[in-house]
């Protein structure tokens, strides 16, 4: 029987990336003259990748960017990330022993996010989260991303799993949705970058810390899953 799969995202879920994010993005939009973002700020940009965050900090300061001026932004952005990586960025409490925890009881972890590769991968290996993971996909793995279900089930299908017995952790309606359009139970954390609350997205289950997202948990959604197919 295939194992249980517990995806998670990556930012505001896995890691709080709030204060490192926050810093590149300024440093990028100072370029054009624009006033800095702040953290209050960021749970309306983050979501769909470097490239859309930029376009959404100009849209937030009321400056028109064309498609030309993106890319060079976005180069600016990548070369400042990179260079500060990984900053003040740490897991979430409780994360890594709640990763152990799984892993003990046999359930396979993977990462689903909409970070780009040149960026999620080494954020994932300097923080000694890399070795946890039977797949990372990230937004330019495949053609699609969150909320595309499609990037869920080949996050699945890298991973070894089955979306019967997958279930989606993230903070974000992106996260939310797309595991609704997969078919597979969520997991919604209250403390990640989401500018909805958690329970107006209506995930599976809420939770506010690490402490409670254990075996049981897990495999209590998975235990309904299969009986109701």
């Amino acid at each position: 029987m295939t194992s249980p799969l517990a995806i998670f995202d990556l930012d505001g879920t896995l890691v709080d990336t709030a204060t490192d994010l926050v810093s590149s993005l300024n440093y990028t939009i100072a370029a054009a003259g624009l006033a800095p973002v702040t953290y209050n700020d960021l749970t309306h940009l983050v979501g769909q990748g470097a490239r859309v965050m930029i376009k959404r900090a100009f849209a937030l300061r009321e400056t028109p960017l064309s498609e030309d001026e993106v890319e060079p932004l976005y180069e600016r952005f990548i070369a400042h990330y990179k260079h500060e990586m990984p900053g003040e960025s740490r897991p979430y409490p409780g994360i890594v022993e709640t990763l152990e925890s799984l892993a003990a009881a046999g359930i396979t972890l993977a990462v689903c996010t909409n970070k780009t590769e040149v960026l999620a991968l080494p954020l994932l290996e300097k923080l000694d989260l890399t070795k946890y993971f039977a797949a990372i996909t990230c937004g330019d793995t495949f053609e699609y991303r969150k909320p595309d279900p499609r990037h869920i089930l080949g996050t699945i299908a890298k991973a070894g799993g089955d979306p019967l017995r997958s279930v989606m952790v993230g903070d974000s309606i992106n996260d939310i949705l797309a595991a609704r359009n997969a078919e597979v139970p969520s997991i919604g954390v209250t403390f990640g970058y989401t500018d909805v609350p958690m329970s107006e997205l209506d995930p599976t289950v809420i939770i506010d810390d690490y402490k409670t997202l254990t075996p049981a948990l897990f495999n209590k959604l998975i235990t309904g899953r299969v009986a109701a197919a």
